[in-house]
C-alpha cells in the first residue's frame, strides 16, 4: 500500500460497514494502520446480552442494539476530542443509526462492503472464534436497510481480492480527506 498523501488537518470518521462476516474489520485495521488512525472494533462495544442473544442464533432488535450506538458514538467524540481521526468496523444495518454518526459534528465517510449471502454465508462459516453465527446471515441481510439515497454511502463488492477492496477503499479515503481534512 503506498504512503497515505495526506493527513487530515481534523478529526474525521471512516466507518466500514456491511452484514457479519463482509470483511469490515480486516479492511479497517488497514485502513487504520495506513492513514494512522484510531481503529475502534463495534464488537468490543456489543453488551454482554447481546453477544450471548447473538451467539445462541438470535438477532439483536434495535431496543438490544441502543447501548451499542450509543457506546460507539461516545468513543468517536471521544477519539474527536483528542483530535483523533477514527477508522469504525461497525454493521451499520440501520438508516436510522447511520444517521447518529453523521449527528455527532464531524465530517463521516461509509464504505459499505457489499456481497452476496452465499459468499457472506462461506465466509462467516470459515470463521473461528467468533460470537456471531452463519445462521445469522438471512437476519443481518433482513436488517440491512438501503444506502442507496445516502450520498456519504461508498459501496465495494467483496468479490474482489482483499488488495482490489484495500485499493478501492484507500483512494475513497484519500478523497474524502482532500474533502473534508
Amino acid at each position: 500500500m503506498p504512503e497515505p498523501t495526506q493527513s487530515p488537518n481534523k478529526p474525521l470518521a471512516l466507518i466500514v460497514m456491511g452484514v457479519s462476516g463482509c470483511g469490515k474489520s480486516t479492511l479497517a485495521t488497514q485502513l487504520a494502520q495506513h492513514f494512522g488512525f484510531e481503529y475502534v472494533e463495534a464488537d468490543d462495544y456489543h453488551t454482554e446480552l447481546a453477544k450471548s442473544l447473538m451467539a445462541s442464533g438470535t438477532p439483536l432488535t434495535d431496543a438490544h442494539r441502543e447501548p451499542w450506538i450509543q457506546a460507539l458514538c461516545a468513543k468517536l467524540q471521544q477519539l474527536a476530542a483528542e483530535g483523533k481521526s477514527a477508522v469504525l468496523a461497525y454493521s451499520g444495518l440501520r438508516s436510522a443509526h447511520r444517521a447518529r454518526f453523521r449527528g455527532l459534528g464531524l465530517p463521516v465517510q461509509f464504505i459499505h462492503l457489499v456481497g452476496d449471502k452465499d459468499l457472506i454465508r462461506s465466509r462467516m462459516q470459515a470463521r473461528q472464534n467468533h460470537f456471531m453465527p452463519s445462521g445469522l446471515v438471512d437476519s443481518q441481510f433482513a436488517a440491512l436497510e438501503p444506502t442507496d439515497a445516502e450520498s456519504d454511502v461508498v459501496s465495494i463488492s467483496v468479490a474482489e481480492t482483499v488488495a482490489a477492496i484495500v485499493a478501492e477503499a484507500t483512494a475513497v479515503t484519500e478523497e474524502f480527506i482532500s474533502q473534508y481534512g
